[in-house]
């Protein structure tokens, strides 16, 4: 297997710039992870290191130089208790504001839950930012031991972003943010990428609407591969999948590009990896579906993670698409494209299941004129 090799120079596992404010130098993650663990003691990423209260408020006392007084006077003002605005055996809903409300932030906190109320508003940026941060901290420690993350374990974070295959989203923020460790697979990763292309279903069936097909493309089509610092990492698990990273060695032999390697990417962890923070790398599946991959955090565990591995990949963060309509109704998202279709005002046109089948179909399922209809999987079908 054709892994990238381990360096043994501790300076050259210490990440640098290789562009200022883009990306890194190459470095080993694995190794990485050991020159933080010789510099720090045990306690400083123990889950379980932490002091208790009298603890450490007597070592902030000391710190601060102050009495131990002083300190229980400062922990009495400063307390969340003391900014309590109700008698204590009232506990107010936080997302309802009084009605003879007088600070200023609770009238317009108001005015805003009256607008939003009065149209068809969701959740907008900051409510789904407030979500993300909570899939962060919610999910808390595993009930058993042997699911829990071990201390020193890395953690990576990783953008994926939409295919190129669209011209508006070429410049775009990133599909999806997860986590990893550094003992999950790329495999591991892989499966944890959702993508539209996957969902597709291959055939016309204007014949036979309601014989479309339960199999999608990925569990037909399941070749995939990575690609990091001149090695493709194939996903070669199942018997059906085929080597699509050859094609490009072959033709970079032909061109003198530098000789790439190959490895499998169920045997590859992310520890194995030597890899640049902040550089684009390649996901491509389907053939040609192609997503940049750019790793933008390498960090050692702490207690406030998610510790539970379980639950890694751990999405923190998934992009919005508009979907896209029906072109007779404009109300129901598009779940059929027709081709050489005189019912459509377009050519090709997109249809709601509904209304597809009352243009194209007599009350007794029958076809009516000479046209071919396809599924279609809508870009916000992870919305």
């Amino acid at each position: 297997m054709a892994e990238s090799s381990m360096s043994t120079d501790s300076e050259a596992n210490i990440p640098d710039y290789e562009y200022v404010g883009v990306n890194s130098k190459p470095f080993h993650v694995g190794s990485f992870r050991d020159e933080w663990l010789k510099r720090l003691e045990p306690s400083d990423y123990s889950y379980r290191g932490e002091d208790d209260d009298d603890t450490f408020n007597a070592h902030f006392a000391n710190d601060m130089g102050i009495s131990e007084e002083t300190m229980n006077e400062l922990k009495a003002v400063c307390s969340p208790d003391s900014l309590l605005c109700h008698p204590e055996d009232q506990q107010p809903d936080p997302d309802v504001v009084p009605p003879d409300a007088t600070l200023r932030t609770l009238i317009q906190r108001k005015k805003k839950q009256d607008y939003k109320a009065s149209k068809r508003i969701k959740k907008n940026r900051h409510d789904r930012y407030a979500d993300e941060l909570d899939r962060l901290i919610v999910v808390g420690k595993p009930e058993s031991e042997d699911d829990m993350i071990p201390e020193g374990e890395i953690i990576l974070s990783i953008n994926v972003y939409y295919p190129a295959i669209i011209e508006k989203f070429i410049h775009i923020r990133p599909h999806m943010t997860l986590l990893m460790t550094g003992s999950h697979s790329l495999a591991d990763l892989r499966d944890g990428i959702c993508c539209v292309s996957d969902l597709q279903v291959c055939g016309e069936f204007s014949n036979t609407p309601d014989m479309v097909p339960d199999f999608i493309s990925k569990d037909h089509f399941k070749s995939a591969f990575f690609f990091f610092e001149g090695v493709f990492y194939r996903d070669m698990r199942f018997p059906e999948c085929r080597d699509i990273s050859m094609t490009i060695i072959e033709w970079a032999k032909t061109r003198n590009f530098p000789t790439f390697s190959q490895a499998d990417m169920e045997h590859t962890k992310f520890a194995d990896l030597t890899v640049k923070v902040g550089f684009p790398y390649l996901y491509c599946h389907q053939g040609d579906c192609e997503h940049l991959i750019i790793i933008t955090d390498i960090r050692l565990a702490h207690e406030n993670d998610c510790l539970n591995k379980k639950l890694y990949p751990l999405m923190t963060h998934k992009d919005r698409v508009s979907t896209q309509k029906c072109a007779v109704c404009h109300v129901f998202i598009g779940r059929w494209f027709t081709t050489n279709d005189r019912f459509a005002p377009s050519d090709p046109c997109l249809f709601c299941d509904k209304c597809f089948r009352m243009l194209h179909y007599d009350s007794q399922g029958n076809k009516l004129g000479d046209f071919l209809a396809f599924p279609y999987v809508d870009h916000g079908a992870f919305n």
